[in-house]
């Protein structure tokens, strides 16, 4: 087949397309699916709690992602700057997962533990309080909006579909656990949990 029988059918050409791409995309992701360390949870990797849950939620719609990468790449400035790369094992449970190599703020794969609640408190109510120089919006939101946790057992549901192990007894105290809290209080546990399976080093 001559490539000016396919260059002037543009039906053809968007078949034989469709077809490479299609084979070209199985080639590469199928054998991910086989691979233990992108498929098993790291050791002593536990579900997000449902106030956690919660905060990733909110994370997400607040587009907190758009600025603040979780994917530390392998490379030495990025190991020294942020702690121990990325590994896929890690983010087994994240539905979706919060990778990227947007840097516009820093990455926050690593950020659990390393300020204290009071800190991100103040951060993200106003980050020029503790970071001068930031570009970051501020929240003050999300300290009056409060959680009355009535979707919340329907979200461990449907993450227990999709393969993360909450039981019948997370489900049922999934209100309970979250009603009264603020937004800012889950943002701030779900950030709190971010990257502390692995040890972070710096």
């Amino acid at each position: 087949m001559s490539h000016e029988v396919v260059e002037k059918n543009i039906g053809l050409m968007a078949l034989l397309i469709l077809l490479v791409i299609s084979v070209a995309g199985l080639v590469e992701i199928v054998p991910l699916f086989f691979l233990k360390s992108t498929t098993e949870p790291v050791e002593g990797l536990k579900p997000y709690t449902a106030l956690q849950l919660e905060g990733r939620d909110i994370y997400i719609r607040e587009g907190c992602y758009l600025c603040h990468s979780q994917m530390i790449r392998p490379f030495r400035a990025e190991t020294e700057r942020y702690g121990h790369y990325s590994v896929a094992g890690e983010f087994v449970y994240d539905h979706p997962f919060q990778w990227g190599s947007k840097r516009t703020g820093p990455d926050l794969a690593r950020v659990g533990g390393r300020y204290s609640d009071d800190w991100h408190r103040v951060h993200l109510t106003n980050p020029r309080d503790v970071v001068p120089e930031s570009n970051m919006p501020s929240f003050p939101w999300l300290s009056e909006n409060v959680l009355d946790g009535q979707l919340t057992p329907r979200k461990l549901k449907v993450m227990r579909i999709l393969g993360v192990p909450y039981s019948d007894a997370d489900i049922a105290g999934a209100t309970a656990a979250v009603e009264g809290k603020t937004e800012l209080d889950a943002l701030i546990d779900y950030l709190q949990n971010l990257g502390t399976v692995i040890s972070s080093r710096r």
